[in-house]
């Protein structure tokens, strides 16, 4: 679905490049920045140092003179205040409304005010809602580079979102020949070092056997495991030498 993230009249250039790292994250990239402080912010150093890799969104980034100039093509406009306006357009949380709006065709755009002094209402009454990021009663105030990291965030849930990324390699399980194999050295192991009374073993190996079941062990566990059980046979050996 068409996106885009609109700044009107930001006046701080690291948190455009704050906004530009915010959106490549979340795998968007139209930034849109209305009446910025600094002409030149774009190639600001700030402004580069804040993005951390995401140049190429602020290459792709547009500057322009008006908010109509910035919502050229787009159908559905949201708002961001934290001040209540006593007219306007229907205030919802983010994930409220990101359910329904996720599945129209409509393009959309998210409108982000000054740091100073927010949205100017007669831009928030353009918009078709107004997005109120829920936080502490007693303390609300969002820098601009979160609250953009929190709505790109939540836009790409409600999209599909990506998939978490493990940084470990696929658990193999451990079959139950596997199992019963690690068991059965396991058994010699404790007889060995005298746990286990192989004349009245009573209950020991199944209760062990239910418990590994529990954990439902891998392979690399096994391996562990029996390596356990060698050493312990190995010393039991030199102990009787």
């Amino acid at each position: 679905m068409k996106t885009r993230f609109v700044l009107i009249q930001t006046s701080h250039a690291g948190n455009v490049g704050a906004a530009a790292r915010a959106l490549k994250v979340m795998g968007f990239d139209e930034l849109v920045l209305v009446a910025p402080r600094w002409p030149n912010v774009l190639k600001r150093e700030e402004t580069i140092q804040r993005a951390s890799g995401a140049l190429d969104v602020l290459e792709k980034a547009r500057i322009v003179d008006t908010l109509d100039e910035a919502l050229d093509g787009i159908s559905h406009l949201c708002a961001t205040a934290m001040t209540p306006r006593d007219f306007g357009p229907p205030v919802k949380s983010p994930r409220e409304h990101f359910g329904p709006l996720a599945q129209t065709d409509h393009s959309v755009a998210f409108l982000f005010g000054s740091e100073r002094f927010g949205m100017q209402n007669e831009d928030v009454y353009r918009c078709h809602t107004c997005l109120s990021i829920p936080t502490n009663p007693g303390f609300g105030s969002l820098n601009l580079g979160a609250a953009i990291q929190v709505i790109a965030y939540e836009w790409r849930q409600a999209l599909g979102g990506f998939a978490v990324q493990s940084a470990t390699a696929p658990v193999r399980p451990a079959d139950a020949q596997q199992v019963a194999g690690m068991l059965g050295h396991w058994e010699r192991a404790l007889v060995d070092i005298g746990f286990l009374d192989p004349a009245a073993p009573k209950k020991l190996m199944p209760r062990l056997n239910q418990l590994f079941n529990r954990a439902d062990l891998s392979q690399e566990e096994i391996h562990i495991l029996r390596g356990v059980a060698k050493a312990m046979i190995e010393t039991a050996e030199r102990a009787n030498r």
